[in-house]
């Protein structure tokens, strides 16, 4: 089993992804459910790290730092930066405030100047607005977006026929790398007999609102 397929075992069993009905922000009814809140203690939240770092050098995208946009990203940029430490790649790492301080080190940046390649560590990405951001950030001070490092990708079609994560592509020219994708949860749900019922919805759900890989 390569990390990927660990790495939606572990979600599972950390009931970060789940199955059943639900709602998304589109207004569609999804098989499948994925909250990343839910690595919400040490042990289960420097194991998503360490998963992160597997994507991180399997993607291939050369970087000189690591940022975090608040607030999610804060704790994961942390976290990262610990598991790529530990694995003898020891990289600086900042985060953002939503609103600048006036007092103390002041402005909106904490941890170290962005500068260089910087890629950009989120949960996932829904409408793009943090990673624009995110980008708009980076570029103001100088500094190279490099990508996005993200733990699920769901391939789904977001207003157009292209995902949210294919749009980030297209708009800024970066790449995005993903810990998992639907494909990845595909593979995983063919080799559980147990999750048949899963996989045949998650599959319908792909021929109606997937893009290709």
């Amino acid at each position: 089993m390569d990390f990927r397929q660990q790495f939606i075992e572990f979600a599972l069993d950390c009931n970060v992804l789940r199955f059943g009905e639900f709602k998304t922000k589109a207004g569609r009814l999804s098989p499948y459910f994925f909250n990343a809140g839910l690595f919400n203690d040490g042990n289960s939240l420097g194991r998503l790290a360490e998963f992160y770092a597997q994507a991180a050098a399997a993607g291939g995208v050369a970087f000189d730092m690591l940022f975090g946009p608040a607030y999610k990203g804060i704790p994961l940029v942390a976290a990262i930066a610990i598991a790529l430490a530990r694995d003898g790649r020891n990289y600086p790492f900042a985060f953002n405030r939503k609103e600048a301080k006036d007092h103390g080190e002041g402005g909106s940046i904490v941890g170290a100047p962005l500068a260089g390649r910087v890629l950009i560590v989120d949960d996932v990405i829904s409408a793009g607005t943090s990673v624009r951001e995110s980008v708009d950030i980076i570029r103001a001070a100088g500094a190279t977006p490099a990508g996005v490092l993200i733990a699920l990708d769901r391939m789904e079609k977001g207003q157009g026929d292209l995902s949210a994560v294919q749009e980030v592509g297209r708009d800024y020219g970066i790449p995005v790398i993903a810990v998992a994708s639907l494909a990845d949860l595909m593979a995983y749900l063919e080799g559980r007999p147990d999750f048949a019922a899963y996989r045949d919805a998650v599959a319908r759900y792909r021929q109606a609102y997937g893009v290709a890989a």
